[in-house]
């Protein structure tokens, strides 16, 4: 089965015949190529030209992260799937204002569908979380109501930054208080754990885009602009409460993640490589975690699952089924 190889050191990639193989500090490593989906680069890596060719050639993906072990971009081979029929039907999507609106919409019904699976599954764990739940429920219903992306997305965050005043809540340690969302750059430590899980998140998608018909560069959510990538930002949305979220839950209350796996420099707060290593760890078991799937009656992992997503908005598209995001059923 492929997988998914995180890089934190610095060294070198290379090729060797149909094998590849990561020399660092700590000796060679080889990666048997049929076993590799794609690759998420922290540390600082040499590649070379025969590499990326070789990577094209076994439909794999590079994914880099700055210094600080945020995303700064992909090396995305050519398409292989690509089809001009859907992204003539994406663009048409795009372009009309009621069909861009309608999938705009299912996106954030789902993010906010599961923002309430997470807080109704703590509150049902002995956490009051009452309030946030009737303040999301009642902005819930405004969705409907809005006629424009922007109003829509304004909602949108009303909501998820009430779903974040929840997280004091949930996560019971003074090391690690919410105060308000901060990102470019991240101010604190919870701040710093949502925007690495976003990022790690973003790319999953990406690398599954990367397998389907269609093209990463037109979102319905997210403006198609200057930016390489939104579809996957859009699909994101869908998923981050109960990966990436769930993830950051679980790493804080078991006390995986403390004050030796932060640094800070200026106004920066960002985890160090063993921070980063743990994060990762969990955010991967959460992927291979399987649930029982309502409609095929047998478990699937979020990993599947996010493909799956993909699929339906394929099939709305081509008009032969309506999308409806996932919602959590635990």
């Amino acid at each position: 089965m492929k997988r998914t190889i995180y890089i934190f050191s610095n060294g070198e990639l290379k090729r060797q015949q149909n094998t590849l193989y990561f020399e660092g500090e700590k000796g060679r490593k080889y990666l048997p190529v049929e076993n590799v989906a794609e690759f998420m680069i922290f540390g600082e890596v040499t590649i070379n030209k025969k590499l990326l060719e070789f990577l094209s050639q076994q439909e794999i993906i590079l994914h880099f992260f700055n210094y600080y072990g945020y995303y700064v971009g992909s090396y995305y081979p050519r398409e292989h799937y690509n089809s001009g029929y859907m992204i003539l039907k994406q663009a048409e999507y795009y372009l009309d204002k009621e069909k861009r609106l309608e999938l705009a919409r299912k996106f954030v019904e789902g993010a906010i569908a599961n923002m309430l699976r997470v807080l109704k599954y703590y509150n049902a764990r002995s956490v009051s979380l009452n309030k946030y739940i009737e303040n999301i429920e009642e902005l819930q219903r405004e969705v409907s109501l809005q006629y424009t992306i922007e109003k829509l997305m304004a909602i949108e965050g009303n909501i998820r930054n009430c779903y974040y005043e929840a997280f004091n809540e949930i996560i019971k340690s003074e090391k690690f208080v919410f105060d308000k969302r901060s990102k470019r750059p991240p101010k604190t430590r919870i701040n710093t754990l949502i925007s690495f899980g976003n990022g790690l998140l973003y790319t999953v998608v990406l690398g599954e885009v990367y397998k389907t018909h269609l093209d990463p560069r037109i979102g319905f959510l997210h403006a198609t602009n200057f930016r390489r990538f939104t579809l996957n930002l859009d699909i994101a949305e869908v998923f981050k409460p109960i990966i990436v979220d769930r993830t950051i839950f679980y790493l804080l209350n078991k006390e995986m993640l403390g004050d030796e796996h932060f640094m800070k420099e200026l106004n920066k707060v960002y985890l160090n490589e063993k921070g980063r290593t743990i994060f990762v760890r969990e955010f991967e078991n959460k992927l291979k975690s399987t649930i029982k799937h309502d409609k095929l009656g047998r478990n699937v992992s979020y990993r599947r699952l996010i493909r799956m997503e993909l699929y339906k908005l394929q099939k709305h598209l081509m008009e032969e089924e309506k999308y409806k995001p996932f919602i959590a059923r635990w």
